[in-house]
Formats: C-alpha cells, structure tokens, sequence
C-alpha cells in the first residue's frame, strides 16, 4: 500500500505563511491562564513567502520579508488553516506590522 504524500502549500503573489508564536500559559506572578481567556499571540515566523506583488504591467516587486523572519502582524490579519496538523496563518505582507529582531 502506497503511502498518503503530506499536503504542502505555497503561497503566491504577495502573500506568506506564518506560523504564529506559542501563548504565554502563565503570567510573570506565576498565575495560570486558562485556555479560554488567552488572546492568540499577535507574532509569528514566516514559513514561506510568495514570488512578490505584480503591477498591471506585469512587472514583479519581490517582497522584503523572507522565510525566518520574526514578524508583528494585525490583529484581525490572515486567514487561518491547517496543514499536516499545524496551525497555520495565510496573510498579505501589508497585514505584518512590523520585523522583530
């Protein structure tokens, strides 16, 4: 029997794959927070990237992040999916605020 290939995903255009950060479980004071009151992490690393923005000529602008990258995005930015099991974000790169690092 032939075995199942893993799925992968490659974004294109200007868009990049993001793995977000882990939550934070406790509090500096050592205080557990429970699953239910913890805000997903708004910091994540950039997985994969896309070949880069086109205008309508055609032309192609490659995009500054690049795959390692540490990055700060929006709130309410990506769509969320799962690959393999692992919970990933599809964004633009205009949705990522900032590079930490």
């Amino acid at each position: 029997m032939a075995k199942k290939k893993e799925k992968s995903i490659r974004p294109i255009g200007d868009k990049i794959l993001v793995k977000r950060m882990v939550a934070e479980e406790k509090t500096q004071g050592g205080i557990i927070i429970p699953d239910s009151s913890q805000e997903k992490p708004l910091e994540g690393e950039v997985v994969s990237v896309g070949n880069g923005r086109s205008d309508n000529k055609g032309n192609v602008t490659p995009l500054t992040l690049k795959k390692g990258d540490k990055i700060l995005f929006s709130k309410y930015g990506g769509n969320e999916l799962s690959v393999g099991g692992e919970d990933l974000l599809i964004m633009e790169e205009t949705d990522v605020l900032a590079v930490i690092g």
